[in-house]
């Protein structure tokens, strides 16, 4: 089915040294830009971590040292890619906990402002894990017909991103008013649905260390706004503080704000913890 699109889509997928957000990088990033008016653009580009490929890595993508030592990092292409992605949403296959962010964080390591908030962000995992619940392969089986490895080589990024964007081409069809009897089983074919299919969660930040929770009253009830929802909150989702609202212990524990700033936790955690932080300040 052909997707129906107000701006460009980006269907794409990484291979990457590991999959720690803030000490691994992208080797690969390939991709399928998808116009409105259903034209098709493919990228693909091998990238210069700029740390060695673990042996395990490389078994698994067959991506070598070799073949990425004369590439360009990823910071000399960062403003490149954020120029064909100006404008787009984002669909991958479990893109939304870990493409996206490590995206993101490649952007940020780079000192390029690429916005993932003003993008729709669908996940083809999340759709098909909701309707089926299993992997890439077994979803290009069941959605496309085809065993997956007699079609692809596995572990590639342009070879897996070929097969994301049947496997959401084939959820669409499946899925569609009319096909499915239970509306409980169909899917509208428009990017805003979609999007909201795939969302992470509660997550605020990227990692899912800082969470939306319902703001709980003295009757153990969650507290209800003017417009008839639950008040929500944002609590850290790990650690010493975890399901303890941000602001109150930033308020409380100060050096704890100082403490997150200079540890390993992502850009994007970073950026999301400041903004609460200065919100607390102006509120004050």
């Amino acid at each position: 089915m052909k997707l129906n699109l107000k701006k460009p889509l980006i269907v794409f997928d990484l291979e990457t040294t590991g999959l720690d957000l803030v000490k691994d990088r992208i080797i690969q990033i390939s991709y399928i830009k998808v116009f409105p008016d259903g034209k098709e653009k493919r990228g693909n580009r091998f990238v210069n971590p700029g740390m060695p490929i673990p042996p395990e890595v490389v078994e698994l993508t067959h991506i070598s040292n070799e073949d990425v030592q004369d590439k360009p990092t990823f910071k000399e292409q960062a403003k490149e890619l954020a120029e064909e992605f100006k404008g787009c949403d984002f669909a991958g296959f479990n893109s939304n906990r870990f493409d996206i962010p490590m995206l993101a964080e490649e952007f940020e390591r780079a000192d390029v402002d690429f916005d993932f908030n003003k993008c729709r962000l669908i996940d083809a995992q999340s759709i098909y894990h909701t309707m089926e619940r299993r992997n890439l392969a077994a979803a290009y089986k069941f959605y496309c017909g085809h065993k997956m490895e007699e079609d692809f080589t596995a572990h590639r990024a342009d070879e897996d991103t070929e097969a994301t964007y049947r496997v959401l081409q084939g959820q669409l069809d499946m899925y569609a008013p009319g096909v499915q009897e239970d509306p409980e089983r169909t899917i509208e074919n428009d990017m805003d649905a979609l999007a909201e299919f795939s969302k992470m969660n509660d997550n605020v930040d990227f990692a899912g260390r800082i969470v939306w929770k319902d703001r709980i009253g003295r009757d153990g009830q969650p507290v209800i706004g003017d417009d008839g929802k639950p008040m929500r909150h944002t609590v850290f989702n790990f650690g010493k503080y975890k399901g303890q609202d941000v602001l109150e212990v930033l308020q409380r524990d100060p050096s704890y704000y100082d403490w997150m700033q200079r540890s390993d936790f992502t850009y994007n955690t970073k950026r999301v913890l400041t903004r609460i932080h200065l919100q607390g300040k102006n509120f004050k």
